[in-house]
C-alpha cells in the first residue's frame, strides 16, 4: 500500500525535521505529544525533557508574586544625629518661665450669638464697665476679673472687657487663661494693642519665646509701647536662636529629603535598566538558535559556513521567517509560498541529512532508523497534513486510484541550490 505526498507537504516535513534538529526538545511541547507518541512507539531515541525551570511558561514566573521582604530597623542616618544633636545645643535664657503654669481652665465667654443690645443694657453694661475700670486701677485682680466678667455677659463682643480681664490673670500668673481672653480680643477687633501685648507677654512666661516676639511687635506697631517694647528687646534674644534654630532644621530637612529624591530616582533607573536588560536577554533566549543564537548558530554543526545559507539567512525577510518557524513548528505552514523560505530550509535539511533532500525520509539520521514513508502509520493526522492537495479521496490510505506508486508518481525534489542564488 502506498500513496504520493505532494512537494509542498514534504517541504514542511523537511523544515520540521531541521527544526527537531537544532532544538530538539521542541518535540515535548504539548502540542507535539501525538509525534512524540509515535516517536516512542517506533523505538526512536528522544532526547530528554529540558529542565523544569526551563519549561515552565514566562507567563508564570512573571506572574509569580515576589516574597515580601522583611524592612530591616531604621537606622539613623547622620544627618538625623546632627539634627539630634542641634536640638541639645540649642541654649536659651529660661529665667522668668513659670514652671507650673496654670491649667487653661474654663472662664465665661458670654453669648457670642447675643444680638444687639438694648438702651437699658447699655446703660447698664456702662456702670458694670467703669466700676470694673475702677477695681482695676486699685490693683484688685480677683475682683476685678469678677466685675469684667459681669460686663462680658452683658455685652460679650466687646474687646476691651476681654483685654482687661486678660490683663488681669496675667497680674495673677495664670498666662494661659490670659492667652485665651486676648485671642477672643483679637478676633473682635484685629488692632486691639493691650490684647497682643498682653498675650505676647503671656508667650514669654510660658517659654513660647518666638510667638512672645511677634505679638510684642505687632502691638508696637500698632500704638508703640514702652512696657510693650521693654518686653520685646527681652524676648528678642531667644528668639532669633529659635528662628535661626528653625530655619537650620528646615534647610537640612530639605537637603535630606532632596538626597532620598535623588536616591529613589536613581534607584528606579538602575531597575528600569535592569528590567530592559532582562527583557533583552530573555527576547535572544526566545528568538535564538542554540550555541549563541541567529549570529553564531554553533547549534547547527557550521552549516552557516556555506556561502549561499548565508547569504539567505542575510535576507531580513528569511531570518525572520526561520525565527518564526524555530518559535513554534507549526507556524512552518505560513511560509510553504515562500520560495526563499522553503528553499533554505530545503538546503538545510538536504546538508544535515548528509545528501539530497532526504526524499521519503527514509534511513533519516537522528531519527531512529525510522522506514519510509511510505508505510508509516499515523501519518494521517499529522498537523497540517488533513487538507493537503493529493490527500482528499485517499480512503483508508489504501492506495490511490490508478494504481500509482511512490516511486512511480513522486515529484522530483527541488534542487538544493534553489533560489539562493
Amino acid at each position: 500500500m502506498s500513496f504520493d505526498l505532494p512537494t509542498s507537504a514534504i517541504e514542511q516535513l523537511k523544515g520540521f525535521v531541521l527544526l527537531c534538529r537544532t532544538k530538539p526538545e521542541i518535540i515535548h511541547k504539548p502540542e507535539l505529544k501525538f509525534f512524540l507518541d509515535f516517536l516512542v512507539s517506533m523505538g526512536a531515541s528522544i532526547p530528554p525533557p529540558p529542565p523544569a525551570s526551563e519549561a515552565k511558561p514566562e507567563e508564570e514566573k512573571k506572574a509569580k508574586p515576589e516574597e515580601p521582604k522583611e524592612e530591616a530597623p531604621k537606622e539613623e542616618t547622620p544627618e538625623d544625629a546632627e539634627m539630634s544633636s542641634d536640638e541639645s545645643d540649642l541654649e536659651l535664657d529660661m529665667e522668668g518661665v513659670l514652671e507650673d503654669p496654670d491649667s487653661d481652665e474654663e472662664h465665661e465667654m458670654g453669648d457670642v450669638n447675643k444680638k444687639e443690645m438694648t438702651d437699658e443694657e447699655m446703660e447698664k453694661f456702662d456702670e458694670v464697665r467703669s466700676n470694673a475700670m475702677g477695681t482695676y486701677s486699685e490693683g484688685e485682680w480677683g475682683k476685678a476679673i469678677e466685675m469684667f466678667t459681669d460686663a462680658i455677659k452683658l455685652n460679650p463682643n466687646s474687646a476691651a472687657m476681654f483685654a482687661k480681664r486678660g490683663a488681669c490673670f496675667l497680674k495673677l500668673k495664670k498666662p494661659k487663661a490670659c492667652i485665651r481672653d486676648c485671642t477672643r480680643a483679637i478676633e473682635l477687633n484685629p488692632d486691639n494693642a493691650s490684647a497682643y501685648k498682653f498675650r505676647g507677654r503671656s508667650n514669654r512666661l510660658l517659654g513660647n519665646f518666638s510667638l512672645a516676639a511677634k505679638d510684642l511687635r505687632t502691638a508696637c506697631k500698632i500704638d508703640f509701647d514702652e512696657q510693650a517694647d521693654e518686653w520685646l528687646r527681652e524676648v528678642t534674644p531667644n528668639a532669633k536662636k529659635i528662628d535661626e534654630h528653625e530655619r537650620k532644621k528646615e534647610r537640612k530637612s530639605a537637603e535630606k529629603e532632596q538626597k532620598e529624591k535623588q536616591e529613589r530616582i536613581r534607584k528606579a533607573r538602575e531597575a528600569r535598566e535592569a528590567a530592559a536588560k532582562k527583557a533583552a536577554e530573555e527576547e535572544d533566549d526566545d528568538e535564538g538558535m542554540p550555541g549563541g543564537g541567529m549570529g553564531g548558530m554553533g547549534g547547527l554543526g557550521g552549516l552557516l559556513n556555506d556561502p549561499d545559507l548565508l547569504a539567505a539567512m542575510s535576507d531580513p525577510e528569511v531570518a525572520k521567517a526561520f525565527q518564526d518557524i524555530t518559535s513554534n513548528p507549526a507556524n512552518i505552514m505560513k511560509y510553504q509560498g515562500n520560495p526563499k523560505v522553503m528553499a533554505l530550509l530545503t538546503k538545510m535539511a538536504g546538508k544535515m541529512g548528509g545528501g539530497g533532500g532526504m526524499p521519503g525520509m527514509g534511513g533519516m539520521p537522528g531519527m531512529g532508523g525510522m522506514p519510509g514513508m511510505g508505510g508509516m502509520p499515523g501519518m494521517g493526522g499529522m498537523p497540517g497534513m488533513g487538507g493537503m492537495p493529493g490527500m482528499g479521496g485517499m480512503p483508508g490510505m489504501g492506495g490511490m486510484p490508478g494504481g500509482a506508486t511512490g516511486a512511480e508518481s513522486a515529484p522530483k525534489p527541488p534542487s538544493s541550490t534553489d533560489d539562493l542564488d
